[in-house]
């Protein structure tokens, strides 16, 4: 038994007969709908191409290199002009009128530790406590999300560092700078429960990278178990939920991990996307929405709470550096290796180029899928806004009419059968 599992059995027996934790929002019973708030607080090149663009270097292909190839000061300043300026307190305001109960926040380990030369940029954190009082003045749950960790989890350029050989999991001291942070995140928090209802340790952990990495991520959700979960340092809980992630291991990997009554405030994330690969690209529409007809029933048969804390009504990988900054898309083959299907021409862009009936398929497949994954606990779409690929972007989409300003409105009821 590791210490920390005597530790908590310790705590069990301390707190009488464990007390159910009553988290800030009624998960369970009322349905999470909700948007991330991406691409603020980390960037990612294809949602702001124009900040990648405008440095005219193409070294620059993600946080990282963002401040690693060009002077401190010019980093900074375009950073702050862009947090003062892509969520402010109008945002959280269309987001509460557009009926959504939930914001899920990523932030990047850097904005609270960089140390050893890292490159990174700091000066988001009093974003994110606007981004909190401001949810709280609309009456929204923030999930803040750890979308990036030293040695990065997943070589993602939104986990902060582009790499093909993701370290994290290879370092004691990235996972314990890891665990600092959600200590620190627990402790800022924890009687802030009403508003910050929950903290997802760590977005998307790449299991494939293997056992180690696997019993890894394990070991680390055991451990934010216990620093989200105890952080008054007595037998005292507190009332945040922990957001763990599948690793994309699909959720039958998970079935029966923590347990309830020995666990208490869990919840599983898993993300939906259908453009990652060159069979998915091929879909045809209707087979997009059948596919995400297909997926409610491993939803609500889990073990534990589970939403779809990312997900979208877009199909293919068209957007512009949604590959990567300077990778092209499988849709039309410019992405290496990859065989064209077709022309992105009218599927990426502004809405203002797309057909009626493309924005049809975007309404039945944004229905399809935000009906199917309430059986589940509910969903989060990426994201809120984009610069220029508005299929992605949930403002564009109430502007211009796939997605209801009522998130229960539904124009195709039986699109799903």
């Amino acid at each position: 038994m590791s210490s920390f599992s005597a530790l908590l059995l310790g705590l069990s027996f301390l707190s009488a007969s464990l007390a159910s934790v009553a988290p800030g929002f009624n998960y369970g019973s009322t349905k999470v709908r909700g948007v991330n708030l991406g691409g603020w607080l980390v960037l990612e090149p294809w949602i702001t191409p124009s900040i990648f663009d405008n440095t005219g270097d193409s070294r620059i292909i993600d946080e990282y290199t963002f401040g690693q190839f060009q002077d401190h000061a010019k980093a900074l300043s375009t950073l702050k002009a862009h947090w003062d300026s892509w969520i402010t307190e109008s945002d959280f305001q269309a987001i509460a009128a557009a009926g959504l109960n939930h914001v899920r926040l990523p932030i990047g380990y850097w904005a609270f530790d960089v140390s050893g030369g890292e490159p990174y940029v700091q000066g988001q954190l009093p974003y994110l406590d606007k981004a909190v009082s401001w949810a709280q003045k609309y009456g929204i749950k923030v999930i803040v999300d750890l979308h990036g960790v030293p040695g990065s989890q997943n070589g993602f350029d939104n986990s902060g560092q582009k790499t093909s050989k993701p370290s994290w999991y290879l370092s004691q001291s990235n996972i314990d700078r890891t665990n600092a942070i959600i200590k620190r995140l627990a402790d800022t928090y924890k009687d802030q429960s009403s508003v910050v209802t929950a903290i997802a340790a760590l977005n998307e952990p790449l299991g494939s990278l293997g056992a180690q990495m696997l019993s890894v991520t394990r070991q680390y959700w055991y451990d934010s178990y216990g620093n989200i979960r105890y952080p008054y340092g007595t037998s005292q809980q507190s009332n945040t939920v922990l957001v763990i992630h599948e690793a994309f291991q699909g959720l039958n990997y998970w079935q029966g991990f923590m347990p309830t009554p020995n666990w208490q405030g869990v919840m599983m994330d898993i993300h939906k996307y259908q453009m990652f690969s060159v069979p998915e690209n091929q879909r045809s529409n209707s087979e997009h929405i059948s596919f995400a007809c297909s997926q409610g029933s491993e939803l609500s048969s889990f073990s534990l709470w589970v939403i779809v804390g990312e997900w979208t009504p877009a199909a293919t990988d068209c957007a512009k550096y949604l590959n990567g900054r300077g990778v092209g898309s499988r849709y039309d083959g410019s992405f290496p290796g990859s065989t064209r299907i077709g022309s992105c021409t009218g599927l990426t862009g502004k809405a203002s180029t797309f057909s009626s009936s493309y924005k049809t398929f975007l309404r039945q497949y944004w229905e399809a899928q935000s009906s199917t994954y309430e059986q589940g606990q509910g969903w989060i779409q990426w994201t809120w806004k984009t610069e220029i690929a508005d299929e992605w972007s949930y403002q564009a989409g109430l502007a211009n009419g796939w997605i209801p300003q009522n998130p229960t409105t539904r124009e195709f009821p039986n699109i799903c059968g």
